[in-house]
């Protein structure tokens, strides 16, 4: 497997993830949310409940993945290395937060449907998101988007600031951003039809009928699916369907539209160059920063109403 030693994650960068969250970082309430997020949630509670509900992988726990993932680790000249945990989760999912100490939780449900080398590519992709800073918007996104849903106008603060406009921006970046993780799955592994393959089975495998699945039938699907946008209204429905019209707003593209922007990259001369060793070098953390300054007053009177809302809550659960 190739390693690229002090690759920058401007390297491989998508340039609509570059666009998708400058245009996030432009919206009114952006530097705000930013703000109160720094201030009021930390990674450390979701670390106890991985230590407490799931798998630490490590030398002598799951020590195959351990290997795979400290390659991984490696070859994307990732420093420190962060935790990984496999939790118990039929769905074949995973995904990386933290900042400060970043961590990727790998399901259950991935470990039992891909082999080795698509495990490889799930743990370079999400390595990926690290590596390029991506965690510290997702858990922004996920914030602002609970407190806005939970809590409506008495969101600490930030209720008149959480407009729509703002979660289709979060939204709309967390999916670009995935472009980008698929880069350095590809990178990582050095085989486009295994990272392909990781997510057709995520999309839709099975263990039992593996053998009557077609990877070049997939292929096929995604320039179908490409070919819908011929039609003006079809283009009106996938924007509909990513933003909500089905009753959720969707964090990641569709598999079939993934891939085609991956087998498009794994053609092109900076991919080429890239694997050559001809690539931006640098040692940052990331590319996403979040200012934390707060003056001590505004702190004190969001702690004061957290406070208050919390006594409300209570107030109304005695008064049952």
């Amino acid at each position: 497997m190739p390693t690229y030693t002090g690759i920058s994650s401007e390297a491989f960068r998508h340039p609509l993830d570059r666009q998708a969250e400058q245009a996030l970082r432009n919206l009114p309430g952006f530097d705000l949310i930013a703000r109160k997020f720094v201030e009021f949630v930390y990674e450390r509670p979701q670390l106890v409940y991985l230590m407490g509900n799931a798998i630490q992988v490590g030398p002598r726990q799951y020590s195959t993945i351990y290997q795979i993932f400290r390659e991984c680790v490696r070859d994307l000249d990732i420093y420190p290395e962060p935790a990984l945990f496999v939790s118990q989760d039929p769905q074949a999912n995973s995904y990386a937060l933290g900042r400060e100490n970043p961590f990727i939780v790998i399901n259950t449900g991935i470990l039992d449907l891909l082999d080795e080398a698509e495990i490889r590519a799930v743990l370079a992709h999400e390595l990926g998101h690290i590596k390029c800073g991506h965690t510290i918007l997702i858990q922004m996104a996920m914030w602002a988007m609970s407190a806005a849903s939970a809590l409506g106008e008495l969101t600490f603060g930030i209720g008149n600031f959480v407009s729509q406009a703002l979660i289709y921006a979060f939204f709309e970046w967390r999916r670009k951003a995935e472009l980008t993780a698929d880069r350095a799955a590809l990178l990582v592994v050095d085989d486009l039809n295994t990272v392909m393959s990781s997510m057709m089975k995520v999309s839709g495998g099975s263990h039992k009928y593996a053998h009557e699945c077609s990877l070049q039938e997939f292929i096929q699907q995604s320039e179908s699916y490409h070919a819908l946008d011929q039609d003006g209204l079809n283009q009106i429905y996938k924007f509909l369907m990513y933003n909500g019209a089905q009753g959720i707003m969707l964090t990641h593209p569709f598999a079939v539209e993934r891939i085609r922007y991956l087998r498009d990259w794994s053609v092109s001369e900076e991919y080429q160059q890239i694997r050559r060793g001809h690539y931006p070098r640098s040692p940052a953390e990331g590319a996403v920063n979040v200012a934390s300054e707060t003056s001590a007053t505004e702190a004190e009177n969001l702690r004061r109403q957290i406070e208050e809302l919390q006594q409300e809550i209570n107030r109304m659960k005695n008064s049952q």
